[in-house]
């Protein structure tokens, strides 16, 4: 921090402490002289600090009486973006497990901002509105989330408790490689060094987490973890494995079929294509029904053929009857 800057602040801890400070005092405590602390008392006023001068015998500077200064000084962009991704946080599913913590490092920003500012914010919070999360949120124990993050941002080994969803408990040391936050859950890629595998962790089921000593090397050459999340997510084993060919580019696929839902490959030219021709892609997904397909494949308006399961094309039919059906029906 600048020296001059530093005895500013210096100068605010002085005159908060109470009372009447002498110009004299301040600057022998600031080891400056008395020219250099008038100097800084009006730069302590350009940031509404309201030092007042008291004259007499026994005069100087003092603030306020009344005033406490605040420990944040936000200007009124910081103090939104701050609010907003408190609130944010809180509506999306990403808390502590403390869930008054939030809530409580709101009010007392809000508490220390100029009432014109905290009106302004006010109003804009309370004319916000968020979308559910999907999935139900999972509030976060916060040492477990710092310990892993630290943990990954230094490549450190991590001992934590794990309850998987069936409800068994187990004891796990693993090398995480990123955190990422989907459907209003927090998740940790991990490596577990006992078996080699690449593994998937979600936060609110971890307790304990001690950092280890020493450290790894992350591998090389793997997708980076939101990617690997999200692959993970479309390959789970589930009832039906899906296969489609769809002429189209993977960006607009992704709008109806996510990277968490499917993994899409742009598919090579056949011999004696046109290049000019839309390319077609193979998407690969694994579900538990199959029933809500035919809707998400007639919303992408895309050619497309279904190469398995057969259970598949009959749905599609079936869809296409019924909207034919409604299509010629008369109002």
């Amino acid at each position: 921090m600048p020296r001059p800057l530093a005895r500013v602040l210096a100068l605010l801890e002085l005159l908060q402490s109470g009372g009447v400070r002498t110009v004299g005092e301040l600057a022998g405590r600031l080891e400056v002289d008395e020219r250099t602390v008038r100097r800084y008392v009006g730069h302590l006023l350009d940031l509404d600090v309201p030092v007042e001068s008291v004259r007499g015998r026994y005069g100087g500077y003092r603030l306020a009486p009344g005033y406490r200064m605040p420990p944040l000084m936000l200007t009124e962009e910081e103090a939104l973006a701050v609010l907003l991704g408190l609130v944010a946080g809180r509506r999306t599913g990403l808390a502590t497990a403390t869930a008054a913590a939030s809530e409580t490092a709101a009010a007392k920003i809000r508490r220390v901002l100029p009432e014109r500012t905290r009106l302004r914010l006010d109003s804009l919070l309370g004319s916000l509105a968020f979308t559910a999360p999907a999935g139900e949120a999972a509030a976060l124990d916060a040492t477990v989330l710092l310990s892993v993050a630290d943990a990954v941002g230094h490549h450190r080994p991590v001992a934590v408790r794990y309850t998987s969803g069936a409800g068994r408990s187990s004891e796990r040391t693993l090398h995480p490689h990123g955190l990422v936050v989907h459907s209003g859950k927090l998740y940790v890629t991990a490596t577990e060094p006992a078996t080699g595998e690449e593994r998937t962790f979600r936060l609110d089921r971890m307790s304990g987490a001690r950092v280890l000593p020493g450290s790894f090397t992350p591998p090389a050459g793997l997708p980076g973890p939101a990617r690997r999340l999200l692959t993970g997510f479309a390959t789970a084993p589930y009832r039906h494995e899906v296969s489609l060919r769809i002429q189209g580019p993977a960006e607009r696929i992704h709008t109806r079929l996510p990277p968490g839902v499917a993994v899409v490959t742009e598919l090579p030219l056949d011999d004696g294509a046109d290049p000019a021709a839309e390319r077609w892609c193979r998407a690969e997904l694994r579900v538990e029904r199959l029933d809500w397909l035919p809707g998400v494949l007639a919303g992408l308006d895309l050619p497309f053929v279904v190469e398995r399961p057969d259970a598949l094309r009959g749905l599609v039919e079936d869809l296409a009857r019924r909207l034919g059906e409604s299509a010629r029906r008369d109002p």
